[in-house]
Protein backbone atom coordinates (compact mmCIF):
# COMPACT_ATOMS: atom_id res chain seq x y z
CA UNK A 1 0.00 0.00 0.00
CA UNK A 2 1.48 3.45 -0.80
CA UNK A 3 1.25 6.25 1.47
CA UNK A 4 -1.05 8.29 -0.53
CA UNK A 5 -3.52 5.63 -0.64
CA UNK A 6 -3.18 5.19 3.39
CA UNK A 7 -5.17 7.16 5.43
CA UNK A 8 -3.66 6.62 9.32
CA UNK A 9 -4.48 10.46 9.87
CA UNK A 10 -7.85 10.90 8.26
CA UNK A 11 -10.12 13.55 10.54
CA UNK A 12 -6.67 14.17 12.38
CA UNK A 13 -4.94 17.53 12.81
CA UNK A 14 -0.89 18.20 12.51
CA UNK A 15 0.92 21.40 12.96
CA UNK A 16 4.10 21.11 11.50
CA UNK A 17 6.70 24.80 11.96
CA UNK A 18 9.10 25.39 8.91
CA UNK A 19 6.61 24.19 6.26
CA UNK A 20 7.49 26.59 3.46
CA UNK A 21 9.76 24.49 1.74
CA UNK A 22 12.05 21.28 2.34
CA UNK A 23 11.50 18.62 4.61
CA UNK A 24 8.40 20.65 6.36
CA UNK A 25 6.76 20.88 2.90
CA UNK A 26 7.22 17.21 2.40
CA UNK A 27 6.10 16.16 5.77
CA UNK A 28 2.64 18.39 5.37
CA UNK A 29 1.92 17.11 2.03
CA UNK A 30 2.56 13.75 3.21
CA UNK A 31 0.12 14.13 6.67
CA UNK A 32 -2.36 16.01 3.85
CA UNK A 33 -2.14 12.83 1.83
CA UNK A 34 -3.00 10.73 4.65
CA UNK A 35 -6.08 12.26 5.42
CA UNK A 36 -4.99 14.72 8.05
CA UNK A 37 -5.92 18.76 8.24
CA UNK A 38 -2.44 20.51 7.92
CA UNK A 39 -1.67 23.90 9.62
CA UNK A 40 1.39 24.86 8.34
CA UNK A 41 3.83 27.28 9.86
CA UNK A 42 6.48 29.35 9.46
CA UNK A 43 8.07 32.76 8.65
CA UNK A 44 7.54 33.53 5.39
CA UNK A 45 3.80 33.80 4.45
CA UNK A 46 4.26 33.37 0.11
CA UNK A 47 6.02 29.98 1.03
CA UNK A 48 3.31 28.96 3.10
CA UNK A 49 0.80 29.53 0.92
CA UNK A 50 2.57 27.82 -1.64
CA UNK A 51 2.44 24.71 0.35
CA UNK A 52 -0.78 25.31 1.59
CA UNK A 53 -1.62 25.42 -2.46
CA UNK A 54 -0.10 22.06 -3.44
CA UNK A 55 -2.06 20.16 -0.30
CA UNK A 56 -5.39 21.87 -2.12
CA UNK A 57 -4.42 20.97 -5.43
CA UNK A 58 -3.70 16.77 -4.18
CA UNK A 59 -7.50 17.29 -2.65
CA UNK A 60 -6.19 17.97 0.88
CA UNK A 61 -6.63 20.38 3.89
CA UNK A 62 -4.35 22.80 4.67
CA UNK A 63 -4.43 26.37 6.37
CA UNK A 64 -1.48 28.86 7.14
CA UNK A 65 -0.01 30.24 10.18
CA UNK A 66 2.78 32.94 10.06
CA UNK A 67 4.90 32.51 13.04
CA UNK A 68 8.40 32.68 14.38
CA UNK A 69 8.94 30.09 16.58
CA UNK A 70 11.51 31.75 18.27
CA UNK A 71 8.78 33.78 20.09
CA UNK A 72 6.74 32.25 22.41
CA UNK A 73 3.28 33.59 22.12
CA UNK A 74 3.88 32.96 18.03
CA UNK A 75 3.60 29.61 18.85
CA UNK A 76 0.53 29.50 21.27
CA UNK A 77 -0.84 31.55 18.64
CA UNK A 78 -0.69 28.40 16.07
CA UNK A 79 -1.85 25.92 18.19
CA UNK A 80 -4.65 28.36 19.17
CA UNK A 81 -5.35 28.31 15.16
CA UNK A 82 -5.37 24.38 14.87
CA UNK A 83 -7.71 24.15 17.42
CA UNK A 84 -10.14 26.79 16.83
CA UNK A 85 -10.35 25.71 13.42
CA UNK A 86 -9.93 22.18 13.17
CA UNK A 87 -11.19 21.20 16.73
CA UNK A 88 -8.18 19.64 18.46
CA UNK A 89 -4.26 19.47 17.29
CA UNK A 90 -3.50 15.72 17.77
CA UNK A 91 -0.03 15.80 15.94
CA UNK A 92 2.66 18.64 15.78
CA UNK A 93 6.03 18.17 13.88
CA UNK A 94 8.94 20.82 15.03
CA UNK A 95 10.95 21.40 12.17
CA UNK A 96 11.75 24.54 11.71
CA UNK A 97 15.70 24.69 11.82
CA UNK A 98 18.63 27.00 10.54
CA UNK A 99 21.95 26.63 9.69
CA UNK A 100 24.53 29.18 10.58
CA UNK A 101 28.47 28.95 11.22
CA UNK A 102 30.35 26.50 8.65
CA UNK A 103 33.81 27.60 10.14
CA UNK A 104 36.17 26.15 12.97
CA UNK A 105 34.34 27.02 16.48
CA UNK A 106 36.50 30.00 16.98
CA UNK A 107 35.28 32.14 14.00
CA UNK A 108 31.72 31.80 15.12
CA UNK A 109 29.75 34.88 15.29
CA UNK A 110 27.88 35.82 18.52
CA UNK A 111 24.82 36.54 16.74
CA UNK A 112 25.08 33.69 14.32
CA UNK A 113 25.72 31.58 17.59
CA UNK A 114 22.40 32.86 19.44
CA UNK A 115 20.02 32.60 15.92
CA UNK A 116 21.08 28.43 15.77
CA UNK A 117 20.03 28.78 19.60
CA UNK A 118 16.48 30.45 19.42
CA UNK A 119 15.45 28.73 16.26
CA UNK A 120 16.72 25.31 16.62
CA UNK A 121 16.31 24.89 20.40
CA UNK A 122 14.49 26.87 21.91
CA UNK A 123 11.94 27.30 19.35
CA UNK A 124 11.50 23.55 20.13
CA UNK A 125 11.11 24.39 23.75
CA UNK A 126 8.60 26.51 23.15
CA UNK A 127 6.19 24.05 20.58
CA UNK A 128 6.49 21.71 23.21
CA UNK A 129 5.33 23.44 26.13
CA UNK A 130 2.32 25.08 23.45
CA UNK A 131 1.66 21.59 22.14
CA UNK A 132 1.96 19.96 25.24
CA UNK A 133 -0.33 22.05 27.55
CA UNK A 134 -3.06 21.26 24.70
CA UNK A 135 -2.43 17.91 24.22
CA UNK A 136 -2.80 16.84 27.58
CA UNK A 137 -6.31 18.22 27.63
CA UNK A 138 -7.39 15.85 24.95
CA UNK A 139 -8.96 12.46 25.66
CA UNK A 140 -6.72 11.08 22.93
CA UNK A 141 -3.49 12.88 23.88
CA UNK A 142 -1.35 13.64 21.06
CA UNK A 143 1.87 12.88 19.36
CA UNK A 144 4.89 15.36 18.86
CA UNK A 145 7.80 14.24 16.44
CA UNK A 146 10.72 16.70 16.69
CA UNK A 147 13.30 17.25 13.78
CA UNK A 148 16.72 17.13 15.08
CA UNK A 149 19.75 16.39 12.82
CA UNK A 150 22.19 13.25 12.59
CA UNK A 151 25.35 16.50 13.22
CA UNK A 152 25.58 16.31 17.18
CA UNK A 153 23.48 14.05 18.60
CA UNK A 154 24.86 11.24 16.86
CA UNK A 155 28.05 12.46 14.54
CA UNK A 156 30.07 15.69 13.68
CA UNK A 157 31.80 16.47 10.93
CA UNK A 158 34.51 20.29 10.74
CA UNK A 159 32.28 23.35 10.55
CA UNK A 160 29.59 21.79 12.20
CA UNK A 161 30.29 22.15 15.62
CA UNK A 162 27.24 24.92 16.48
CA UNK A 163 24.67 23.54 14.69
CA UNK A 164 24.98 20.05 16.35
CA UNK A 165 25.39 21.57 19.48
CA UNK A 166 21.64 23.43 18.66
CA UNK A 167 20.58 19.64 17.42
CA UNK A 168 22.15 17.89 20.69
CA UNK A 169 19.06 19.91 22.53
CA UNK A 170 16.60 18.69 20.24
CA UNK A 171 17.67 15.32 21.02
CA UNK A 172 18.07 15.93 25.03
CA UNK A 173 14.32 17.88 25.03
CA UNK A 174 12.96 14.43 22.90
CA UNK A 175 13.81 12.52 25.55
CA UNK A 176 13.25 14.05 28.71
CA UNK A 177 9.82 15.59 27.32
CA UNK A 178 8.79 12.31 26.32
CA UNK A 179 9.35 10.79 29.78
CA UNK A 180 8.02 13.96 31.47
CA UNK A 181 4.43 13.53 29.43
CA UNK A 182 3.78 9.94 28.06
CA UNK A 183 1.82 9.28 31.08
CA UNK A 184 -0.58 12.79 30.24
CA UNK A 185 -0.90 10.89 26.56
CA UNK A 186 1.36 12.80 24.64
CA UNK A 187 4.02 10.50 22.43
CA UNK A 188 6.90 12.31 21.54
CA UNK A 189 9.71 11.07 19.74
CA UNK A 190 12.43 12.73 17.18
CA UNK A 191 14.21 11.93 13.91
CA UNK A 192 17.51 13.05 12.85
CA UNK A 193 17.99 13.51 9.02
CA UNK A 194 21.19 13.35 7.77
CA UNK A 195 22.25 15.20 3.91
CA UNK A 196 18.73 15.19 2.78
CA UNK A 197 17.65 16.65 -1.03
CA UNK A 198 17.01 20.03 0.28
CA UNK A 199 19.50 23.25 -0.35
CA UNK A 200 20.45 23.43 4.04
CA UNK A 201 22.33 20.23 2.78
CA UNK A 202 24.44 21.32 0.11
CA UNK A 203 28.14 23.19 0.34
CA UNK A 204 27.94 26.52 -0.29
CA UNK A 205 28.05 27.16 -4.07
CA UNK A 206 27.55 23.40 -4.65
CA UNK A 207 24.71 22.58 -7.41
CA UNK A 208 22.33 19.07 -6.68
CA UNK A 209 24.44 17.52 -9.31
CA UNK A 210 27.54 18.27 -7.71
CA UNK A 211 26.64 17.08 -4.57
CA UNK A 212 25.08 13.80 -6.19
CA UNK A 213 28.22 13.29 -7.16
CA UNK A 214 29.97 13.48 -3.72
CA UNK A 215 27.68 11.54 -1.98
CA UNK A 216 28.81 8.58 -3.74
CA UNK A 217 31.81 8.26 -1.24
CA UNK A 218 30.34 10.52 1.74
CA UNK A 219 27.27 8.16 2.10
CA UNK A 220 27.48 4.24 2.44
CA UNK A 221 23.97 4.20 0.45
CA UNK A 222 25.44 6.64 -2.03
CA UNK A 223 23.16 9.44 -2.08
CA UNK A 224 21.01 11.78 -0.13
CA UNK A 225 17.53 11.17 1.91
CA UNK A 226 14.78 12.19 -0.49
CA UNK A 227 12.25 14.61 1.90
CA UNK A 228 9.91 12.01 1.07
CA UNK A 229 11.65 9.40 3.07
CA UNK A 230 12.04 11.27 6.03
CA UNK A 231 8.34 12.40 5.96
CA UNK A 232 7.59 8.51 5.83
CA UNK A 233 9.90 8.41 9.18
CA UNK A 234 8.17 11.06 10.96
CA UNK A 235 4.48 10.05 9.88
CA UNK A 236 5.51 6.39 11.54
CA UNK A 237 6.25 7.99 14.70
CA UNK A 238 2.90 9.77 14.83
CA UNK A 239 0.59 7.06 13.56
CA UNK A 240 -0.69 4.71 15.84
CA UNK A 241 1.33 2.16 14.21
CA UNK A 242 4.08 3.55 16.52
CA UNK A 243 2.01 3.68 20.20
CA UNK A 244 4.59 1.76 21.63
CA UNK A 245 7.58 3.73 20.67
CA UNK A 246 8.23 6.71 23.41
CA UNK A 247 11.64 9.06 23.07
CA UNK A 248 12.80 7.26 20.43
CA UNK A 249 15.67 8.93 18.08
CA UNK A 250 15.21 7.79 14.36
CA UNK A 251 18.47 8.20 12.31
CA UNK A 252 17.55 8.71 8.28
CA UNK A 253 20.89 9.34 6.77
CA UNK A 254 21.84 6.56 5.05
CA UNK A 255 24.46 4.97 7.36
CA UNK A 256 25.97 8.25 7.81
CA UNK A 257 26.37 7.76 11.29
CA UNK A 258 26.10 3.80 11.80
Amino acid sequence: MTAASRSRFTGRTALVTGAGSGIGRAIALAFAAEGANVVVVGRTPATLDETVALIEAAGGTAFAHPADVSHAEDVKAAVRTAVERFGALDVAVNNAGVFRGGGPLTELSAEDWQTLLDINATGVLYGLQAQIAQMRTQESGGAIVNISSNLGPHRTRPGTTAYGASKAVVSALTRGAALDHIAEGVRINAVSPGASATTMSRRPGETEAEQAVRMKSDSPLGRVSATAEVAAAVLYLASDDAASVVGTDLVIDGGASA
